[in-house]
């Protein structure tokens, strides 16, 4: 603050505007740093302690729990935080009128932003989440997410002021590079329980507000040139530079922080040909997608192939353009075929499966033919064709990422509906408005393909598009698949689907930019190699390195997609695409025959043999690159066209958006682990068994919400799921686990991978799960028998829980050897025990004494339950007090069969069940359901008709037990 006399006439006082920038920066410290001195002096031990471990164990206090819910530091904190929005106000406007200049909208934008993040800052602030956990935790993701857009938009604004631009670059680097090993330190104290972890998890969230408020203090450098009044003195706002370097070289720097994204001229009519061009691909591989999955409800139902796999074929339409005419046709109503695509998302509304299937598989027909002949009518155009192949693969990203905030389901999928979480009507919507768009300009090119020999082989092209979209759909399209390809069980020693899926799309992403900026280093040879080393180490290597040789291959994929697909527009689309898709097909039958390996003609041929298929995959793509080579050998790269930065802009802004909308639904998918079981005040164990049909119900729509409910209303706290692998092209690459675990409050083993040829078996629990181990059990003839070996903590003891499932009634002597194996895992444990199982046999006959025997040390749930042929449960040193049977409706084709234990804790109560495993009579002792404690009853919602077509069947009853 000063009083000059040499001011101009009234003006008597100017305050120079760095002081609001360094008033902001020491009262936001303040809040902070006084909220933890304060809460330091009062409540150390409290605010240091979390749901695990307290001091000594941890002994610096997070973020949040320091400016929380405890008098007198929240006080402090609030006061303060308070007062910060006055300069932060102030702070905003500021910038915007440094930066502001006619014709340009981002100043506004990240003025919008700045002001939206105070706004949101205060949201948090005061809705804490003992207030509403919820709102609380809006306020803070929309924060963090507008402060992506604020730092890159403050960076490529900055004034030419290389000190200012430097530090800005240094405290954005060191924010955004604090949240990696931040949240590595919360997944190791959340998950792994480590002690101690949360204490270096807060010094890195602490980090993380130093960096926040220092970022913006940098604005004070800057804002010396302002005096309030306002007057500008050194004519900064308006371009001079008042550093020593040039201007043109600082903004050079500013172009290499952010990639040249915010230099773009925003253009409404150009946004909106983004958004649809983007949103049509999104449509495109929904259907794609889609069509695996409705195809799959066939065979399943026959046991074996149905008729119904032909519409595989439904992709090698292209095939059509190579007869002239019809070529011509196509290419003159490109509009009429992309509507015409759209059936695949009016296939909702069709009721019987076998339509809805015809109805889809035209869907995808057509959409196939109508983006084949559209890349062929753009190739002409480098510009126009190098949009829509950008518009295809971001589209992709985009579908990989609504998956994920789906729970690995797609909301416009033909399987789903209002009732199971689909959005099929506002989808249609929206992509009648996309293709409308999309088609608004005429095809450039409706003749005979134009390239010439120096472009390139057809066939080598057709080879690599084939390889291409193969490895997009099988690994990529679900981010969740590669996770599961490395999963071995716990303790946790790899990556998880919620918080982690993000990687994958963040090496899609990174993958994609790379192929359209650098076309000609991605298709190197050398870059080959690199894509066949990453296939390599995640075919083979499991947890985070197996993981890692999945970015890569994801990065490779990505990276490789733009340049195949633009050399294979320029060529005769019926070879490229026509051919293309259909070697596709065989990779995706390939890719289905090494797991239905029994029920397919051949499959013993190829039986297990996922790495034959990745080897395939990489000489298909080789084969693509080989040809893109020969090609960059003989050409000249043109100088890039203005119109090509502009897109490229546009579709990595909407990349940047598809990963903003991931990061979102992963926070909000975020596991809570504080998981309570239904009756801990009895220390009961409520067990099932089901067997899912790969999560489609006889109807053919996605059955995850009616399973839950089911689950749920039982009152289930460990449950074995059969038939729950659907990671493959065919099943939609979907994982039904993930929606029950997190909507249920439960922790997950998916089991064997899906690299591991079995139809799956996992296993959900209310309880911790300590260690669990993954078993295939001989099968020297038919099908591979998964099971899982875990030990649960419930209630203090540990409990080892069994699922199981068994090779087909064809075979045998599969049968026989696994029983073998399963009693002799079984007997090893001396802990208490349940098996969940799939067994094959008839009570008290054959395999069944084998299970239930001294070698197992198991006892069936109930020898008397005559009527039984699949699904068992056994058990040993727990009391068993409850069985019910409960019917399916039309959700699967097997009950749930459901079992209820209490743990014995006490020495007596241990005694007492050691000596009813030689009493079999005092054991299985019944009694009415009056004679048991409430808290061990099954409710009473299913007796009589029941609900949903659910009810206790077989008995009309639960039956329980109470010894003698």
């Amino acid at each position: 603050m000063s009083k000059y006399k040499d001011k101009e006439s009234g003006t008597i006082l100017s305050i120079n505007a760095k002081w609001i920038s360094w008033t902001h920066t020491a009262v936001a410290y303040t809040a902070f740093l006084s909220a933890l001195l304060v809460g330091t002096y009062f409540h150390y031990h409290k605010i240091v302690k979390n749901e695990f471990y307290g001091y000594p164990d941890e002994w610096f206090p997070s973020v949040s729990a320091t400016i929380g819910d405890r008098y007198p530091e929240r006080s402090f904190f609030m006061l303060f935080i308070a007062i910060t929005s006055g300069p932060r106000f102030a702070l905003v406007g500021l910038w915007y009128l440094l930066t502001a200049s006619p014709g340009k909208a981002l100043p506004k934008f990240i003025a919008g932003v700045g002001i939206f993040r105070t706004l949101t800052c205060g949201g948090w602030t005061y809705i804490t989440s003992t207030d509403d956990h919820d709102w609380h935790d809006i306020f803070m993701i929309s924060y963090l997410i507008a402060t992506i857009p604020w730092t890159a938009g403050c960076i490529v604004l900055s004034p030419p002021n290389a000190k200012a631009i430097k530090y800005r670059k240094y405290l954005a680097g060191a924010f955004f590079g604090t949240i990696p090993p931040m949240t590595y330190f919360y997944v190791q104290h959340k998950i792994h329980r480590v002690a101690g972890a949360y204490t270096t998890y807060s010094f890195f969230e602490w980090s993380l507000i130093l960096f926040d408020v220092a970022f913006d203090a940098v604005t004070a450098l800057d804002f010396e040139t302002f005096e309030i009044i306002v007057k500008d003195v050194k004519g900064l706002s308006k371009g001079v530079n008042v550093s020593s370097q040039s201007t043109a070289i600082t903004e050079k720097e500013k172009e290499k922080t952010t990639a040249d994204i915010f230099d773009a001229k925003f253009s409404w009519p150009e946004i909106f040909d983004t958004v649809a061009e983007v949103y049509h691909g999104f449509v495109f591989w929904s259907t794609l997608t889609g069509l695996g999955v409705v195809i799959w409800y066939f065979p399943l139902w026959h046991m074996g192939i149905s008729g119904y796999e032909a519409f595989v074929m439904s992709t090698i339409s292209p095939l059509l353009l190579g007869i002239k005419p019809l070529r011509s046709l196509v290419l003159h109503n490109l509009r009429a075929c992309h509507l015409l695509s759209l059936a695949g998302l009016l296939a909702w509304q069709v009721k019987d499966p076998a339509h809805r299937l015809f109805t889809v598989g035209f869907g995808v027909a057509m959409s196939c033919l109508s983006w084949a002949a559209t890349l062929y009518s753009e190739s002409i155009n480098d510009v126009r064709l190098e949009s829509k192949v950008l518009a295809w693969t971001v589209g992709f990203v985009m579908s990989s990422a609504v998956k994920f905030a789906w729970q690995t389901n797609n909301p416009i999928w033909p399987i789903m509906h209002a009732s199971n979480g689909g959005y099929n009507g506002t989808g249609l919507a929206l992509a009648l408005l996309a293709a409308l768009r999309f088609t608004r300009k005429a095809p450039l090119n409706i003749g005979a393909a134009t390239s010439n020999k120096r472009e390139g082989s057809s066939l080598l092209a057709a080879l690599g598009i084939g390889g291409l979209f193969f490895g997009l759909h099988s690994l990529l399209s679900d981010t969740s698949t590669m996770i599961l390809w490395v999963w071995e069980g716990y303790p946790v020693r790899g990556p998880l689907s919620a918080p982690h899926g993000w990687f994958t799309v963040a090496a899609m992403t990174g993958g994609l930019l790379t192929g359209v900026r650098q076309p000609k280093i991605v298709g190197t040879r050398s870059a080959y190699g690199l894509g066949c080393v990453g296939a390599a180490i995640l075919t083979l290597y499991h947890n985070w390195f197996g993981y890692l040789g999945g970015l890569a291959t994801a990065f490779y994929l990505t990276a490789i997609a733009s340049p195949i697909l633009i050399t294979a527009s320029k060529k005769s689309p019926a070879i490229t695409f026509g051919l293309g898709f259909f070697i596709y097909n065989l990779m995706v039958l390939f890719h289905v025959w090494v797991v239905a390996y029994a029920f397919v003609p051949g499959g013993p041929l190829v039986r297990e043999h996922t790495d034959w298929i990745m080897t395939t995959m990489m000489l298909l793509i080789g084969a693509g690159v080989f040809n893109l080579t020969s090609i960059n050998s003989r050409r000249h790269e043109p100088r890039e066209h203005p119109s090509r930065t502009q897109h490229r802009k546009y579709h990595t802004i909407a990349l940047s958006i598809v990963n903003l909308f991931f990061l979102a639904a992963a926070f909000r998918r975020f596991p809570s682990y504080d998981y309570e079981p239904y009756h801990a005040d009895s220390r009961l164990i409520t067990a099932g068994i089901w067997t899912i049909h790969f999560s489609l119900d006889n109807d053919m729509w996605s059955s995850e919400y009616r399973m839950r409910d089911l689950i749920k209303e039982l009152e289930i706290d460990v449950v074995g799921l059969l038939e729950s692998d659907l990671q493959r092209i065919i099943m939609g690459n979907r994982d039904t686990t993930q929606f029950l675990a997190e909507d249920l409050g439960m922790y997950v083993d998916y089991g064997p991978g899906p690299n591991k040829h079995t139809w799956g078996a996992a296993l959900l629990s209310k309880f911790p799960i300590v260690n669990s181990t993954h078993h295939l059990l001989p099968s020297p003839v038919g099908e591979l028998a998964p099971a899982i070996h875990a030990t649960l903590d419930a209630y203090g003891e540990l409990v080892d829980v069994f699922v199981f499932h068994s090779g087909q009634e064809e075979d045998p002597e599969d049968r026989r050897l696994q029983t073998e194996y399963l009693s002799k895992l079984m007997g090893s444990s001396a802990r208490p025990s349940i098996l969940l199982s799939y067994l094959v046999t008839k009570p008290l006959q054959g395999n069944y004494n084998t299970y239930v025997s001294k070698t197992s040390g198991m006892h069936d749930v109930d020898p008397s339950d005559w009527d039984r042929w699949c699904e068992y449960i056994l058990y040993k040193r727990l009391q068993r007090v409850g069985y019910a049977r409960v019917s399916r409706s039309t959700i699967t084709d097997t009950e749930l069969q459901v079992a209820k234990f209490v743990v014995p804790t006490s020495n007596a109560e241990k005694e007492q069940i050691a000596t009813l495993e030689s009493n079999s009579g005092a054991r299985n002792r019944k009694v009415s359901e009056n004679d048991v404690p409430e808290g061990w009853r099954f409710p009473a919602l299913f007796r009589g008709e029941g609900v949903r077509g659910h009810r206790y069947h077989v008995f009309d009853e639960p039956l329980y037990y109470k010894p003698s």
